[in-house]
């Protein structure tokens, strides 16, 4: 497998399993070190590459430990902190990276529950870790952007240089997305007195403020939801598939649900939601357009006949780099083809007709 799909592949198996992962010895065993081996690909079983429980005394600190240490040519290069799957990770977490760091060579620190991977280095003083990581990795929901970024601190392919000089942007771009991502959510006094300031002439009270918070956040969300049917337009007009009537679409409450709502362990993509639309053009013309539903999973996205999960049509694996279209056979045997764009759906519709006539 390439980087991209042991990446899924480990994604997968923190999806299916990180509920009963409950301390932080089973988190190291279950997704860290699966982590330092298939994916950045060195030894855990070689001292001369992963020293476990690393030890360096800092000033009066004796005897404190590091989860990990990533050596390179006998220098320690990367500190790995652990907790346990279950918690959030906190800054307060990372106390002994901040005070290794600056007594090794280590020019990447890492703090993880296993299922969250937060990167820092020394941008903001020399030999001092920053307080902010500058790249963040959710294997629940990985942001394809970082995935080359992360790439760089494999072992094969491992360029220290290059990732120092890329980690001031990748800091401040993933902390300025992961913001608007939160004032989307939840708008901020400040997010709303930006917009109100712009499209009222009237004083800032506190009756206004209150007012407009609920019309930021509406606007938020039909922008988002404007965007989304502006795509799924465009891929079905570019797919030369059946067009969609507007009741086939989301609703607006669906479409902003999928999008706004971060705190579910499940979340729908855009691409996954204009992939659905291209089936279900494609199967529209087996059934009737509304038998034919989506349900989400953290595995895959299903395409299913009547709701049901024992009629599915097929299944999206966009969780990854590499996206695939799964169909399955009468035994319910599933086949997974790799595309590259979701136009090449299109090419699998006699297959996806198929699948639908079968439950007729």
């Amino acid at each position: 497998m390439d980087f991209s799909e042991r990446l899924e592949s480990l994604a997968t198996k923190v999806r299916n399993q990180s509920a009963a992962i409950g301390t932080e010895e089973a988190t190291k065993n279950a997704f860290v070190m699966p982590f330092i081996s298939s994916i950045l690909g060195y030894d855990v079983f070689d001292p001369m590459e992963v020293v476990p429980e690393f030890t360096a005394d800092v000033g009066t600190k004796r005897g404190e430990k590091v989860d990990y240490a990533i050596m390179r040519d006998g220098e320690v290069q990367i500190l790995i902190e652990c907790k346990p799957s279950m918690g959030a990770l906190k800054i307060e977490h990372a106390s002994q990276l901040f005070r290794y760091f600056s007594v090794t060579n280590a020019r990447i620190a890492v703090l993880t529950n296993g299922v969250v991977w937060e990167f820092y280095s020394d941008i903001d003083a020399p030999n001092k870790m920053d307080s902010k990581p500058f790249l963040v990795l959710d294997l629940l929901e990985i942001d394809d952007s970082i995935v080359p970024e992360l790439q760089k601190l494999s072992k094969e392919s491992f360029d220290l240089d290059s990732i120092i000089s890329a980690a001031e942007e990748l800091k401040y771009v993933g902390a300025i997305k992961r913001e608007i991502a939160a004032q989307f959510r939840e708008p901020s006094d400040d997010w709303v007195r930006f917009f109100t300031t712009r499209v009222y002439e009237g004083q800032f009270t506190q009756k206004v403020r209150q007012q407009f918070s609920v019309l930021v956040t509406k606007a938020t969300q039909q922008f988002l939801t404007e965007r989304v049917n502006d795509r799924l337009k465009t891929a079905l007009g570019a797919g030369g598939g059946r067009p969609t009537m507007a009741a086939d679409a989301p609703s607006s409450a669906q479409a902003v649900e999928i999008d706004l709502d971060r705190d579910t362990e499940i979340e729908t993509t855009l691409e996954e939601l204009e992939g659905y639309q291209i089936i279900k053009a494609i199967a529209c013309g087996e059934v009737k357009p509304q038998r034919i539903v989506q349900r989400d999973s953290k595995s895959y996205f299903a395409v299913l006949l009547d709701d049901n999960n024992r009629k599915p049509i097929a299944r999206l694996h966009f969780n990854g780099k590499q996206k695939y279209l799964g169909l399955l056979d009468e035994d319910k045997t599933e086949t997974r083809h790799a595309i590259d764009d979701l136009d090449e759906i299109y090419s699998h519709a006699e297959e996806i007709r198929e699948a639908t006539r079968r439950y007729m």
